[in-house]
Formats: structure tokens, sequence, C-alpha cells
């Protein structure tokens, strides 16, 4: 389907493309000296001493975890309003996951309060989500960490450029992940991040992305080693050259693009506030990165049929995000979780168009076929 209003869209031009010819004139594709640059240059954006390049986020969340000698035995608090790869991360260490509810409609980050119910002594870490880009409650989290002992896991996937007291997203806790796919604000199609200001934590990372291999193929390439042993069990969870250079310039453009994000968040919240709909975040601390715009439809309105107007009129929504503890998988593993604050808010939730290439028509567009549409199917449950 073509839509006149897509949920996401690149910013891609010709740097983008100038950069991937240069890969591919240079003859060397996998992880190299492109690779090394564009770690140097997202560590240094953030503030962090390092960061480590993937092939997504999922396998840094997995490698952030084994990092912190996460395993079996162990549990993880985490939300269940994220993706599935925030805990899928966790499970494959044999490690088990603890479910903690979210702050409510203003907030749908994890609750200080509800990780602190959930921790045991088996607990060894917490895995929060800055849905949204937006801020969690870093300060009481990472004082509930300290107090008990635990690590912190942040899943930065939609939170590149966002911050809080001046302190980048990601750089909090002991590890934080970042995602580039093609829907992410600095997107390489698939790709991802781990920064860590732990030296250790960076040096195990770098070892296990690569097959626990001493040495790689562009060290050799460059004459600094001939052979390498294998000190780990290790994984193939390099990048490519080509994704790091698309990388580098989705780097030099993501200020900007947040700024855009930011102007289009603050449009809608504009256009809405005299709407039936909730607005998450209106009130967030810090400076977010403004990945996704989530509204709340009111009690008793039909979602699919607000989905399916929008869609007839050509916008495209989108959910952020079904449970991941309803999820039949999960549900076997873990059948009596109840979460009343995430149920509810994810029975209500629509995601609504993006980016930073939307036109101020494009928005007008879709803010006046919201309002049409959340009157009528408002007006019928009222």
């Amino acid at each position: 389907m073509t839509w006149r209003v897509p949920l996401a869209d690149l910013d891609y031009g010709s740097k983008e493309e100038n950069a991937v010819m240069d890969v591919i004139q240079s003859r060397w594709l996998t992880m190299g000296g492109v690779t090394q640059k564009f770690e140097d240059e997202f560590a240094a954006f953030l503030g962090a001493k390092y960061a480590v390049a993937f092939s997504n986020a999922t396998v840094a969340l997995h490698l952030a975890c084994l990092t912190l000698d996460i395993g079996p035995g162990d549990e993880v608090v985490a939300p269940s309003l994220t993706f599935v790869a925030t805990t899928n991360a966790v499970l494959y260490t044999g490690a088990q996951v603890r479910f903690a509810d979210i702050l409510g409609p203003r907030e749908l980050t994890i609750s200080p309060d509800e990780i602190e119910k959930q921790i045991t002594p088996r607990t060894k870490a917490i895995m929060l989500m800055h849905y949204g880009g937006y801020p969690c409650r870093l300060v009481e989290i990472l004082s509930i960490a300290e107090k008990h002992g635990l690590a912190v896991i942040e899943d930065a996937a939609h939170a590149p450029g966002a911050s809080l007291h001046g302190r980048s997203l990601g750089t909090w806790g002991d590890a934080g992940c970042f995602s580039f796919f093609s829907n992410k604000n600095l997107s390489t199609g698939e790709g991802g991040m781990l920064v860590t200001n732990s030296e250790d934590i960076a040096e195990r990372a770098r070892l296990l992305r690569s097959h626990g291999m001493t040495t790689l193929t562009w060290d050799r390439h460059q004459g600094h080693s001939y052979s390498y042993d294998v000190v780990d069990l290790g994984y193939n969870y390099r990048i490519d050259e080509i994704r790091s250079a698309l990388g580098l310039v989705q780097l030099s453009k993501l200020e900007k693009n947040n700024q855009r994000r930011k102007a289009i968040t603050e449009c809608y919240w504009d256009a809405f506030s005299n709407t039936p709909l909730e607005l998450p975040f209106r009130d967030s601390s810090g400076e977010p990165a403004y990945h996704i715009f989530p509204v709340l439809l009111p009690q008793g309105v039909d979602r699919k049929a607000f989905i399916d107007e929008l869609r007839g009129a050509g916008i495209q929504t989108s959910i952020h995000y079904p449970p991941i503890h309803q999820f039949s998988h999960y549900r076997k593993l873990f059948p009596d979780v109840s979460l009343p604050q995430t149920e509810d808010i994810a029975a209500r939730e629509v995601t609504l168009p993006l980016y930073p290439s939307m036109t101020d028509e494009d928005v007008d567009f879709v803010v006046s076929a919201v309002k049409q549409t959340i009157v009528e199917l408002a007006g019928q449950v009222m």
C-alpha cells in the first residue's frame, strides 16, 4: 500500500549513497576502519568512554547481559511495554525476567516503585527502556540499583541524542544499547551499538561479538597479527562497513533531525490538547529524542475502527507495544503476571506518524484526520 503519510521514513540522500560507494570502492566490506570511526564518533557524541558496534540492538542487549555475568539462576527486572527484544535478551542467557509495571498514562516508562517490589535475592540487574526516546526516572532507578547492588542496562533503542540533566541517555547505567533499525532516529537498516564507561565491559563485548577471537580479520589485514586464539564462547554479532558508513552520515544529521521531531511533536501536543486523546510525556523531563508519538484513546473507543479510519485516509499508524507478558510464549513462561497500568495503556495506545521529513502540510493533514475521527468515535461511547 502507498501511504499518503507513512508512520516513519528515512532521511537518506546523496551523502549516504556516496558513503556506501566509498566503502565498495575500498574493497573492504566487513568490520574494519569505518566501523572503528563510527564507534569513536558515536561514543564522543554521547560522552561515553567506549562504544561497540553490532549487527543489531538485540545482540547488543544480549552481550550487555553476558558482560555483566547474568546467567542461569539470576533475575532481571524489566518492563513489559517494550519490544520483545528487551526481555528476549535476558532469556538468551538462561536468566529469568521479573516484569515491573509502568508509571501510568503520563509516563509510559518503568516505575521505580514497581521495580523495587520485584527485587528478590536472585535479582542481578534492572533492564529499563526509554520508551519513545523519553527518559526513565533514572535518578530514582539508579538509587534503587545502588541500594540493592544491581547492575543497570539501558535499552536506549529509541533514544540516540536524548539526555537528562545534561547527560546522554545510555550512559547512566553500566551499559546502554542503541538500535539503528530502519525506523529509528539514526538508521542503518540493521545495526546496533553498546556504550559503556567500563573498559572491562567494552573489551569483553568486543571479544564476544566475533567468536571469542583474540584478533580480527581486519587486524591481520592491517599486518598487526597473523594468527589468533579463541578464548571464550563468542558469537558472530559483527556489523559491516557499509552500515557503519551509513551510521556516520546519519550521526551527522541526528541533532537536526531530532529537533524537527521535537517541533512536530509539539505541534501535535498543541493540536490535540482539547481533544479526548491522552498525550503521554507532555511534561517529560530532560531532552527527549522524540522517536515516536503515542496517544491514548479514551476508554471504550474502538481502536481498530480508529486505525482503520486513518488507514482509509492514507495515514499509517502502529501500536507500541503489545505487552510482552501477554504474548503466547511468555504466557507459558510467566502465567501469573498482572500489570494493570501496562495492560490498560497498551490496549488504548496508537502511534501516529513522526519523522523529520514530514512537511507542515503532512502534519496538518494528520491532525485534521485524527481530530475528525476521534470526535466521531468518542461521541459514540458518550
